[in-house]
């Protein structure tokens, strides 16, 4: 299962808002993937740092659906790169991998990254984005570095805020694929 984070411009209480760029987009476009998505939306005016929305999406995904829970990957664009980094920290033993695009790490929880140095990491920044500048990511796999964590790091040269389009083909789902964690439920 992917749990696709969307941007600043996809909050609210109108869905179809989803469906204007990023992982929802491509499926109303006609494109199959070989996983579940779930796409939650993020409130208006809020982030998804302000509560916890996780613990319930997962219960609810897991309980009524047949996911393989070593195989969960979170993804997002702009204010869900941000919460895909976050709910990564907060989470790191429910993810296989996770891919933020153009978001960041808040002061405050950069003390807490190395919960991350097991999990794949593969991020994304425009090196012309004028709206979340790549410093937001740099720092953040800088940080992760001196953890010795698992990181990389693609730099898109002339590139600005606009990198919705590496989902359009599988490259970044491909990659996530190609990861599992380590099932260390107890056997019955």
């Amino acid at each position: 299962m992917v749990i696709y984070l969307g941007g600043g411009s996809q909050r609210g209480n109108d869905l179809t808002k989803l469906k204007s760029y990023g992982i929802p987009h491509y499926i109303e476009q006609g494109q199959h993937y070989p996983f579940i998505v779930a796409s939650p939306q993020c409130p208006g005016n809020k982030y998804w740092t302000t509560e916890n929305w996780f613990d319930s999406l997962y219960l609810n995904l897991t309980t009524n659906y047949r996911i393989d829970t070593t195989r969960i990957y979170v993804t997002g664009i702009s204010l869900g790169g941000y919460g895909t980094w976050q709910v990564a920290i907060d989470y790191p033993e429910k993810f296989a991998a996770i891919a933020p695009l153009c978001g960041g790490v808040n002061d405050s929880d950069t003390a807490n990254i190395s919960r991350l140095k097991q999990l794949p990491v593969w991020t994304f920044h425009g090196k012309a984005d004028n709206i979340i500048p790549i410093s937001e990511t740099e720092r953040v796999v800088t940080k992760l570095e001196a953890h010795r964590g698992n990181v990389k790091f693609t730099r898109l040269k002339d590139v600005g805020h606009g990198i919705q389009y590496l989902y359009a083909d599988n490259t970044i789902f491909d990659w996530l694929l190609s990861h599992q964690k380590k099932n260390n439920s107890p056997k019955k």
